[in-house]
């Protein structure tokens, strides 16, 4: 990783400290403003561990949503408190500011048993502008600075960057250096045949990762509301389908450039996209979608393929699900690639998931324990495995 990890410190560099952690507690909060899902807390569990192990003091830095620099209640970090408490077994201290006298107060006060949690950082307009006095204010809060919030490490913000022009050391947390670990295992490939597979709905945000990706891997499997637009691109008749018209053009290139490697479905499932009704369901032909209706899932054919070339390759990368995986009927295509990357893991494949909606599927499936990787972070990863480089990454220490 050529950067400095938590890792590398020796435990007096620890012992007794304030350890400012960057962590990604941008959870999803139910109706009732409790947190819906833990998977991110839980990923930060052994670098607070770690820290306190060794006499650090855990003072935790993060940000909920997009508030764009207001106070907005409804995106509080107090609800993660009482769940991070019962996670990590320690009291979590809750300060409903960030960059104040409160917040260094309570950041010195901290007991060796306990960690504080500091409110909402995107509260502060100068948060995701990297303002140098923001980040200035959050070094107070800490004599170590560590990030491990990979879902953020490719924003340039106060809290990821800034923050570390003014506290040394800085160095990343356990959860950053394993997924940099797993995703450069994407980056040299040492086991093949290398599978990409791409779903979700928007080309634009994945076309760096797509163009090299074409270069160096030997399938790329294209399902999801994505096939919809290379469909569209090679003339097939899409219907009420989601079609990202814009990106047609790119479609195209990637048609001509890339088309022995590119495999689009051979069949759809199909219903009407209002309603998304599984009980009207049909399957048809890629390509002959009726006008009325919306390709919402990837067809038993096309399932069966993906499912083979899958299940024999040696290395798998997939980001973006088949289809509506979260409506009942339309998830078969998502959950046939989710099984078939378990047993390609099985057969000793190493199998990344990119985060994000794929991420979400392979829980759904149940079968985020049988793959080699579930990254935090899908923005992240797709910059990672693009670019080879992330802002919140080069900023922290050499090694």
């Amino acid at each position: 990783m050529r950067r400095r990890s938590l890792a590398d410190l020796a435990p007096a560099e620890l012992d007794g400290r304030r350890v400012l952690i960057r962590v990604d507690y941008n959870v999803p909060l139910s109706g009732d403003g409790a947190v819906a899902d833990v998977t991110r807390i839980r990923a930060t569990l052994p670098t607070l561990l770690h820290v306190m192990e060794r006499g650090g003091r855990p003072v935790l830095l993060s940000h909920l949503g997009r508030p764009k620099g207001t106070i907005m209640p409804s995106m509080s970090l107090r609800p993660v408190a009482p769940v991070l408490a019962d996670e990590l077994g320690v009291p979590v201290r809750f300060v409903p500011s960030t960059d104040t006298d409160e917040a260094v107060e309570a950041s010195c006060d901290i007991g060796r048993d306990e960690v504080l949690l500091l409110e909402n950082t995107r509260f502060l307009a100068g948060e995701t502008t990297n303002d140098p006095a923001l980040a200035e204010r959050f070094a107070r809060l800490g004599d170590v600075f560590v990030n491990d919030a990979f879902g953020s490490t490719h924003r340039a913000h106060a809290s990821v960057v800034g923050v570390t022009e003014f506290l040394k050391p800085s160095v990343a947390g356990l959860l950053v250096q394993r997924e940099l670990q797993a995703l450069s295992g994407l980056r040299e490939i040492s086991r093949r045949p290398f599978v990409v597979i791409f779903g979700g709905a928007k080309i634009g945000d994945k076309i760096g990762l797509m163009e090299a990706f074409l270069e160096r891997a030997d399938t790329v499997l294209i399902g999801g509301a994505m096939a919809n637009t290379f469909l569209a691109a090679a003339g097939a008749s899409t219907g009420r389908s989601l079609v990202e018209r814009d990106a047609i053009p790119v479609a195209e290139r990637f048609l001509t450039s890339g088309d022995r490697k590119l495999v689009l479905p051979t069949d759809l499932v199909v219903a009407d996209l209002e309603a998304a009704d599984a009980g009207s369901a049909k399957v048809v032909a890629a390509g002959e979608v009726p006008p009325d209706l919306a390709a919402l899932d990837i067809g038993p054919e096309s399932q069966g393929a993906f499912a083979e070339v899958v299940r024999g390759a040696g290395t798998v990368f997939w980001n973006g699900p088949m289809g509506l995986f979260e409506k009942p009927g339309f998830d078969a295509g998502t959950v046939a690639v989710a099984v078939a990357t378990a047993e390609c893991t099985a057969a000793g494949g190493f199998t990344v998931i990119g985060g994000g909606d794929s991420a979400a599927a392979i829980r759904q499936a149940g079968l985020s324990e049988a793959v080699s990787h579930v990254s935090t972070g899908g923005g992240a990863s797709l910059e990672y495995l693009a670019d080879g480089s992330l802002p919140g990454i080069e900023a922290l220490d050499p090694a």
